[in-house]
Order: C-alpha cells, then sequence, then structure tokens
C-alpha cells in the first residue's frame, strides 16, 4: 500500500466490538463513508488503525491494547465518558459542525462562555490523548493520516512528540471562511488553525474548502500551510455488490409494487441541518401546487434518517421534517397515492434500492464537504437518472456540468428543476446517464488514499 508504514486515525473507527453471550469480544465492521472507502484498502495489511472506544465493548477492547480482528491492526481509546462527551458534543458537533457549514443563528449562538472554555479543554485532552497513542505506537517516519476537525489539534501535538511522523490532516467538511471563522474567539481560532497547519500537509475534498483554509492562517497566522485537494468517492465494487445483493434485490422489489409506472425522485440524507431538507420538500410541494399533471404521477422517496439527536436543533429539526412530510401527504394524497414516501431506517440496502430505482436525485445541500451519495447514485442507477446537485457539495467539482445545478435556497428553482427532469423520457435522458455514470467513476477510495499517502513524502 505503502513504502512507508501508514497510521490512521479517526473519531470512528473500522471496527466496532460487542461482547456475546459466552463473554467473548466480538468485532464487526464499523459504519460511515470514512470507514466503508478506507477499510478494504487497509484490510490485511500492516497498517494500524487508532480510533475513539464508543461503546462498552470497544472499552474492553481498549483495555486489550492492539487488537487484530477482521483483518484490522485496532487500538481503541478508553476516554473519560464525560471528557469525550463535551469534546465530541459541545466543541465539535455543535460548535465546529455549525461553523464550517455555515448553520449559526448568530443572534443567538455561539456562546462562549466559562462552560464552553471547560469543554474547550476536554477538546484539547482528547486530542492529546489521541496523539500520545500514536506516539506512543506509530513506527519510525510512519505516514500518519489524521482524519477529520474532531481531531485538528493532534498534528502540533505530533510535532512535538514525535517530529519524525510524517502527518496529514483530511477535513471532510468544508471549511469556514474568513468572515466566519471569525465568530471563534481569536485565541482559539489560531490554536486550531495552528495545530492543523502543524501537519506536512491539509487536505481537503474541495479546493474550495483548501482555499477558505489557507485564507483563514493568512489573516490569523500569517502563514500560507501547504494543502491539497482529493475527493474521496465511492468503492465501485462495494456498490456493485450491494446493488446486486439478495437483500436489494427484495428491497427493490417492493419499490416497484409500490411506485408501478409512477416516476420515483430520490433524495438518500441523514436528517441534518446542513442537508437542506425542508426545502427539498417545500420544492416537491411547490411542484404539486403548480403543475397537477404531476399529482398521482411521481413519488418522492425519502430515506432520511436521524443525526445527532443528542443535540437539541437535531431533535427540532427532525420534528419539523416530519411535520413538513405529513403536511404534504395530508394536502395532495388520494387513495392509492402517496406523495411523500419517507423512510426514517437507516437501512443501506433499500437505500441502495432506491437509488437503482429513482429518476431523478435530489441532492441539495447547504454546504456539504462532498457528498458521497451525488456519486453513488448513478453509479448504481438503472433508469438513467438525473442529477439535482447543489454547487454547495463538494461532489460538484467532480460532477459539474453533467449534473443539473440546484440553488440550494430557491425552492420555486428548485420546482422548475424538478418539473425539467421528470419531463425527460427515459430514452432522452440515456446519454445524460451515461455521462453522470462516466463521472462518478472517475475517482475511486485508492486515489484519495495514494493522494494522502502521496502528500505525507
Amino acid at each position: 500500500m505503502a513504502e512507508r508504514p501508514v497510521v490512521i486515525v479517526s473519531n470512528r473507527g473500522p471496527l466496532s466490538f460487542r461482547i456475546d453471550d459466552d463473554g467473548e469480544l466480538v468485532a464487526r465492521r464499523g459504519a460511515g463513508g470514512l470507514v466503508s472507502g478506507l477499510a478494504p484498502l487497509v484490510a490485511g495489511t500492516d497498517a494500524v488503525w487508532i480510533a475513539a472506544a464508543l461503546s462498552e465493548g470497544d472499552r474492553v477492547a481498549a483495555r486489550q491494547g492492539m487488537v487484530e480482528a477482521e483483518g484490522f491492526r485496532v487500538h481503541t481509546l478508553a476516554l473519560d465518558p464525560d471528557t469525550y462527551r463535551q469534546a465530541y458534543d459541545m466543541v465539535c458537533n455543535a460548535t465546529l459542525w455549525f461553523l464550517h457549514h455555515g448553520l449559526f443563528d448568530l443572534a443567538r449562538r455561539p456562546r462562549f462562555d466559562t462552560r464552553f472554555r471547560h469543554a474547550w479543554q476536554a477538546f484539547r485532552d482528547v486530542n492529546r490523548a489521541f496523539a500520545e497513542v500514536v506516539a506512543a505506537e506509530a513506527p519510525d517516519g510512519a505516514a500518519v493520516l489524521v482524519q477529520d476537525y474532531h481531531l485538528a489539534l493532534v498534528p502540533g501535538l505530533l510535532r512535538d512528540l514525535r517530529p519524525d511522523l510524517h502527518t496529514i490532516h483530511f477535513s471532510h467538511t468544508p471549511f469556514a471562511p474568513p468572515d466566519v471563522w471569525r465568530v471563534l474567539p481569536p485565541d482559539l481560532g489560531a490554536e486550531l488553525l495552528a495545530g492543523m497547519a502543524a501537519a506536512r500537509a491539509c487536505g481537503f475534498h474541495s479546493a474550495r474548502w483548501a482555499d477558505a483554509f489557507s485564507a483563514c492562517c493568512r489573516e490569523q497566522l500569517g502563514v500560507a500551510p501547504i494543502t491539497f485537494a482529493s475527493a474521496l468517492a465511492p468503492d465501485p465494487d462495494d456498490m456493485a455488490a450491494v446493488a446486486s445483493s439478495e437483500g436489494c434485490i427484495t428491497e427493490l422489489a417492493a419499490l416497484d409494487a409500490v411506485l408501478g409506472e409512477r416516476a420515483f425522485v430520490v433524495r438518500v440524507d441523514r436528517i441534518e441541518l446542513s442537508k437542506n431538507l425542508l426545502r427539498g420538500f417545500q420544492a416537491f410541494d411547490d411542484l404539486l401546487a403548480h403543475r397537477p399533471e404531476w399529482r398521482e404521477r411521481v413519488v418522492f422517496g425519502a430515506f432520511c434518517y436521524p443525526s445527532r439527536e443528542g443535540l437539541p436543533e437535531y431533535l427540532a429539526y427532525r420534528q419539523e421534517v416530519e411535520t413538513l412530510v405529513r403536511r404534504i401527504n395530508e394536502r395532495w394524497a388520494t387513495p392509492g397515492w402517496t406523495p411523500i414516501l419517507f423512510d426514517p431506517i437507516d437501512h443501506f440496502a433499500r437505500s441502495v434500492a432506491a437509488l437503482r430505482r429513482a429518476d431523478v436525485f435530489l441532492v441539495n445541500p447547504i454546504r456539504d464537504g462532498l457528498n458521497l451519495v451525488a456519486m453513488e447514485g448513478p453509479m448504481v442507477n438503472d433508469r438513467d437518472a438525473l442529477l439535482l446537485l447543489s454547487p454547495e457539495a463538494g461532489a460538484w467539482d467532480q460532477m459539474a456540468g453533467v449534473a443539473r445545478p440546484v440553488h440550494p435556497y430557491d425552492v420555486s428553482g428548485t420546482a422548475d428543476a424538478l418539473a425539467e427532469a421528470l419531463s425527460v423520457s427515459r430514452a432522452d435522458r440515456a446519454s445524460e446517464g451515461r455521462a453522470l455514470r462516466q463521472r462518478a467513476a472517475q475517482r475511486t477510495p485508492a486515489d484519495w488514499l495514494a493522494d494522502q499517502l502521496a502528500a505525507a513524502g
């Protein structure tokens, strides 16, 4: 895989552990885009993966030190639960995520009070714990691939603890531009930037996010660190295996039974503020209101599962989404036709079945570091579906010119784009569908990993 030994550092690891009825530790493959992209590439190699213990089984595994299972060499950190909660919930999820996605209601939030400063110290402590384990475990001269904003301070700490390591930091979110970054108190903002900039290079899914990071560093640190842009991509073999699996075929048959000959608009998302679900449903409502010819002829499949429900903003957003879906269905439904098929269960085979059956994909985030669905959809689709994509997604860099743009805030414009896409016959959209598939397949997870290792030197 690489000439240098490799250490991967992330909040969530490639395995999750549980204790079975016999008291034995059992490992299973973890979830998430990072794990699905990287895991097949490092399984069976000498790479070490360091991650936080997120379950009681993980904490048992942590007491064993390095665990070898399912082809992985994993070291999980059993962090103090309250320290981890403050760092993860208050700093990472409730502050840095909102900052990078431009989601703050600035009249009310954020508020950097004494309680937040205590949480920031917890964030430092978690990052130091990771750095100390890496320093103890990493072979001489290893390439250390630190993943995401949860661990932004780790490169700076490793520079002091193990200057022989070749550390890369990769951000999976957008990066806030300077006018948004200034929301952070200057001392905290400078600490974060300096932590990341201590890496040999900082990677992002889009050159836009790399440029924003560089601009923040120039303004606050007076330096321009080395950056690179490298988009993660879906694993085509993995997607093909899921799409052809018995579970997916069963789900596809169930969808066909519900849909019949109706057109199918599909979105697959977490119920996440940045994904812009509300305006997507409002655009569909606008379509039905002003283009009555589509009533009873189209179904909007929304395969949207809850996320970050420990935060009140997310609970409120989920309730708002579910209320809007219910209102639209009550307004337009007829016997035998429910306009929105809303499925809040995280069921990957079912989601892939929906992507296969789609006629139109709607991917309209307010801001997104990448958005793998914009590539996964065309990769598995059977019907030359058209892609409506927000240019605010990092995936726009790869899909521009073949995807159809939708402005994330323009509800009526999105309704117009839906009407136009739905009006294209399957025969007439064949060339566009083919171009989408080709563009989606341009890169693989191996390309993304190779770019990080090249940047590590």
